[in-house]
């Protein structure tokens, strides 16, 4: 069951976060999970017609939204990170897993998160550039203010 969802994130990102957390418990299932893998289900038969939906006339900005749940998971007090990158108003790509290590604090957890989305952001803009599309600045949206000094911080 598990793989069937997996397969589905790939075009309905509303999903991404549920089933990659159902997935860390699929060696260790519980009726708890299952019952977690049903609602998914019905979930997903109520919102059938729902995905992406890409328009030719799109605007060509790029932007990033990056968050963190710092220590949310019980097992091993890691947290989570998730991203989503726009293009326009179209979402282009989309993350959510489990840091390496757990984070002392918010704001290290949320700069471990950004460190990987800049080089995602950066890896997009280079493909972009090989299209011929030019960006300048990038904005990458953060919710932490102490992360955010520390990333302006150039030393």
């Amino acid at each position: 069951m598990i793989g069937t969802l997996l397969y589905l994130i790939a075009s309905r990102p509303d999903l991404y976060f549920t089933i990659c957390m159902c997935a860390r418990y699929q060696a260790w299932t519980t009726k708890k999970h299952l019952h977690a893998v049903q609602r998914i289900f019905w979930y997903l038969r109520g919102t059938v017609n729902q995905g992406l939906w890409y328009l030719k006339d799109s605007s060509i900005s790029l932007a990033a939204f990056a968050d963190v749940d710092h220590a949310g998971c019980q097992d091993t007090h890691r947290s989570t990170s998730g991203s989503m990158q726009f293009m326009g108003d179209r979402l282009v790509s989309w993350s959510s897993k489990r840091q390496k290590s757990a984070a002392i604090s918010s704001t290290e957890a949320e700069y471990i998160a950004l460190s990987g989305y800049c080089a995602q952001v950066f890896w997009m803009r280079s493909q972009l550039t090989d299209y011929g599309l030019g960006f300048n600045k990038i904005p990458i949206y953060c919710d932490n203010k102490s992360t955010i000094a520390l990333c302006c911080n150039n030393v």
